[in-house]
């Protein structure tokens, strides 16, 4: 394996400045200000890198960049995405931890590269000790001369603030967190226009996940060839996957694109207590669930996952032994959705509540065979329809989840119990 944003991990006391500067830190991002490399040549590096968006998406990172307006009169504002707030997400919040320095490094080259003079880090508001972490490590970088005026002596200047959100899961689409960061209530603009033409304050902004921007200085120091060998075709690097459930050793592991997915079970320890792998949610729940069978067949990196029947999401991997009822699950994940919901489009606001409603029933003992069909009916009346990802993300874990395991919940309709646990 090879590591990327994680480099100072196994080092002593791996988030200060001190270990940082120890494996050359910051002295990327000083030889790109005071060599005034050009703005085209390191978009075109990242290009080649294949460096896609880490938060979801899965934009190309370097497209995205060249998106921003090169001439303007007036700021440019840079934002970093750390509302990690889905079910299963927590990579993000170790690279604050563990790497910040990293991240203020690949979020001044953006700024340099893109003219922007003002940065964000939009960090979810349920870490709170990650915040202060982060804000720590910005003081010790003004004070060490990496962020303020006049950089290394010549007319570069940035600054970078950490906001601290309130926990909204739907805060991570990025033009809702932008008006979160305006003082605003948390609800996705309409696009277009695009954040790169109207972002922060109306102005031109550009918005990457915590992980894609602690992914610039390694690019930027060895080359974005060698990035994009590290993964596969289209999945360029390395990939920071947060797996949870039931494993014998959840956490964060960064490996290569494209690592065949039983590989990267055996790391975490495998399937815990001896059982059987029964489903695996690759992406967060915003991404299909898998049946063992097509789990175990697949590669992690974009394409893989989507010839496999769902997408690499945020790389949340939420690993369901033969122990789990599908109903009860989906039930979980539906609340969530709903509760999350911000209200804004009708499809989304009424049909997270009529799924929840309609699970829940099945729950309950009182389902009906044709709850699957509505279940269905409301789903396809959500995608598509929505001013943001949201209502998408509701339906697929319904859409998925009953196309899979369908006779579970026939059996709980039929007999008002789970066929898995039996109560």
């Amino acid at each position: 394996m090879n590591e990327v944003c994680f480099r100072t991990l196994h080092l002593p006391d791996p988030g200060s400045l001190a270990t940082y500067r120890g494996i050359g830190g910051y002295d990327t991002l000083k030889r790109i200000v005071t060599e005034k490399v050009p703005a085209a040549e390191i978009i075109n590096q990242v290009k080649i890198s294949g460096l896609r968006g880490r938060g979801g998406a899965g934009f190309p990172t370097g497209l995205k960049w060249s998106f921003m307006p090169r001439y303007f009169d007036g700021i440019k504002y840079l934002v970093c995405n750390t509302d990690e707030g889905e079910p299963g997400t927590f990579k993000d919040r170790d690279i604050l931890r563990y790497n910040p320095h990293q991240i203020i490094e690949g979020m001044a080259i953006a700024a340099y590269t893109l003219g922007a003079r003002v940065g964000y880090n939009y960090i979810h508001g349920e870490i709170w000790e990650d915040y202060l972490i982060f804000e720590r490590a910005l003081d010790d970088a003004r004070a060490a001369g990496f962020l303020g005026e006049n950089l290394f002596g010549t007319n570069f200047s940035f600054d970078l603030h950490a906001h601290h959100g309130y926990g909204a899961y739907i805060c991570g689409e990025e033009t809702a967190l932008i008006e979160s960061i305006e003082g605003k209530k948390g609800q996705p603009r309409f696009k277009p226009p695009f954040p790169a033409s109207y972002g922060v304050f109306g102005k031109p902004t550009n918005v990457n996940n915590t992980e894609s921007y602690a992914s610039i200085p390694y690019i930027m120091q060895h080359g974005g060839q060698k990035f994009m060998d590290l993964g596969v075709a289209n999945s360029g690097g390395t990939k920071l996957f947060a797996v949870s459930g039931h494993v014998e050793k959840p956490g964060n592991y960064e490996v290569n694109m494209g690592m065949p997915f039983p590989e990267l079970l055996a790391l975490c320890g495998g399937i815990w207590k001896g059982r059987q792998l029964k489903a695996v949610i690759p992406g967060g729940p915003s991404t299909a669930i898998m049946p063992a069978a097509a789990i175990m067949g697949a590669t992690m990196d974009y394409d893989g996952l989507a010839k496999a029947g769902s997408s690499l999401g945020a790389g949340s991997v939420i690993v369901m032994d033969d122990s789990t009822c599908m109903v009860n699950t989906l039930k979980r994940l539906s609340y969530f959705f709903y509760e999350e919901s911000c209200g804004q489009c009708t499809p989304c606001r009424e049909g997270t509540g009529w799924l929840y409603r309609v699970v829940k029933r099945i729950v309950d003992g009182k389902g009906r065979m044709e709850d699957l069909d509505l279940l269905g009916d409301v789903s396809n009346n959500i995608s598509g329809r929505t001013i943001c990802a949201l209502g998408d993300a509701a339906a697929t874990p319904v859409l998925s989840f009953i196309k899979h395991f369908r006779p579970e919940f026939e059996y709980y309709i039929q007999h008002g119990k789970s066929m898995v646990t039996g109560q």
